[in-house]
């Protein structure tokens, strides 16, 4: 039996693994690329390692005509401005729909989590002629006011919330705090791998975000990475090249931000799923 055992992990750690290894093989030939000559990219056989490593294709991402470090920019500014507000407005709703206790709580809860049914592409069209009317069509607005709420984040921070014992609150309004003072500095503080976990993925939702770049903004001095990447083009069509370089520097944030806060992405994921965790400030 041991021996039967023993044998289906070893088969399942193998296949765990190939499948691991199909999954990078699209990044690991992007990297490749990024370091190649043009005409070496699709070149037979395939070279893990070229030749030559050619550095120019950064130098030409950077410092040529193709204006990505404004893009690169735009990018950052977007991202971090609506994952700061959106952690804020799921910390706050999360709070109430756990804390607070008013008529009809949990139904409006049901409620407003199954608008998570409705497809993002049914809004397009509505958000399009609702921010023209607004003003704020081709701008960064555009893109940060639908990312600073989110449905999917204030059902995680309300299931983590939910954990959290109703001592604690009772504990802090006998001491005189308010609602937002215990929300703030007392139960968020608690809730921090559902935060952590919620800010890689909204930071890599608003990252990559390239649908609702090229609907609503049309000036390119606006363009964030992901509308960026199409500039690397001329006359002879697409310079790969180029593009697997300028992925390469797009890529960096986000594998900065998971590596600083990979303790904690585990945890939040599996926020909700027992009951009776401990917390840590």
């Amino acid at each position: 039996m041991k021996q039967k055992k023993n044998a289906s992990k070893i088969i399942a750690t193998i296949i765990v693994w190939l499948f691991v290894l199909l999954c990078i093989i699209p990044f690991i030939w992007m990297i490749s690329a990024s370091f190649k000559r043009e005409a070496d990219v699709f070149a037979l056989p395939f070279q893990l390692i070229p030749d030559y490593l050619n550095l120019d294709n950064f130098k030409e991402v950077w410092f040529g005509k193709y204006n990505y470090p404004l893009m690169y920019w735009n990018s950052i500014k977007v991202t971090v401005i609506s994952v700061v507000f959106c952690i804020l407005t799921s910390c706050v709703a999360g709070y109430g729909f756990s804390k607070l206790k008013f008529p009809g709580r949990d139904k409006i809860f049901l409620l407003y989590l199954a608008t998570m049914m409705i497809p993002p592409q049914l809004l397009m069209v509505p958000k399009f002629l609702m921010f023209k009317e607004m003003g704020i069509y081709n701008t960064h607005w555009a893109l940060i006011l639908p990312a600073i709420f989110s449905i999917y984040g204030v059902f995680m921070v309300r299931q983590s919330m939910n954990q959290i014992p109703e001592e604690l609150s009772e504990a802090a309004r006998i001491d005189g705090a308010g609602d937002m003072r215990i929300c703030f500095q007392i139960v968020t503080p608690l809730c921090k791998p559902a935060i952590v976990t919620l800010v890689i993925l909204f930071f890599t939702w608003n990252w990559n975000d390239y649908d609702n770049a090229l609907l609503f903004l049309n000036n390119k001095d606006l363009y964030t990475v992901n509308l960026g990447l199409v500039n690397f083009m001329d006359e002879t069509g697409m310079k790969y090249s180029l593009i697997m370089a300028a992925s390469v520097v797009s890529i960096l944030p986000i594998f900065l931000i998971f590596l600083v806060a990979q303790k904690y992405f585990v945890g939040g994921l599996t926020t909700g799923s027992v009951k009776g965790g401990e917390y840590e400030e």
